[in-house]
């Protein structure tokens, strides 16, 4: 065997090896895009109502209003954390989404039980009804993305 041709094969080898090795893509690609593009525009419209109905009428409801805040804040978080590919942004974005979806749900609940504290509803009122209960489903389709995307954990 020829040293050129047993050159080749190792350059082969290492070229294949390599490949193996390759990146896989970051959460801020394909669905992942989609997502973090769907919690910026939630975090945006909740945040900036919730900014208004504070400074114009927060004596009408105040709980409602300051939940609507915090669940902006909370967006806001989201959006930044999965977007990030800091060290340490998937557990940013674990524990963000999972509040998120302990928020939908307990103010969920309270509303339906307590309706006289959610006169005016909040984000999370009703399950997140006022905004097609796309505050419902969107934590479950992030930690599913998440969890999919696990690996990138310490990145």
């Amino acid at each position: 065997m020829g040293e050129k041709q047993r050159n080749s094969r190792i350059m082969q080898a290492a070229e294949a090896r390599s490949a193996n090795k390759a990146p896989k893509p970051s959460r801020s690609t394909g669905l992942g895009r989609v997502i973090i593009a769907v919690y910026g525009i939630l975090a945006l419209a909740a945040t900036v109502r919730a900014v208004y109905q504070i400074m114009s009428k927060f004596d009408e409801a105040p709980i409602a209003y300051s939940l609507s805040l915090v669940s902006g804040l909370i967006y806001i978080l989201a959006t930044f954390s999965l977007s990030s590919a800091k060290r340490g942004a998937w557990l940013v974005s674990l524990y963000a989404v999972a509040i998120e979806l302990v928020g939908v749900i307990v103010v969920g609940i309270l509303s339906l039980t307590h309706p006289e504290e959610f006169a005016h509803p909040s984000v999370w009122s009703g399950f997140g009804e006022g905004y097609g209960y796309v505050p419902l489903v969107l934590p479950l389709i992030g930690l599913w993305w998440l969890y999919r995307n696990r690996n990138e954990r310490h990145v």
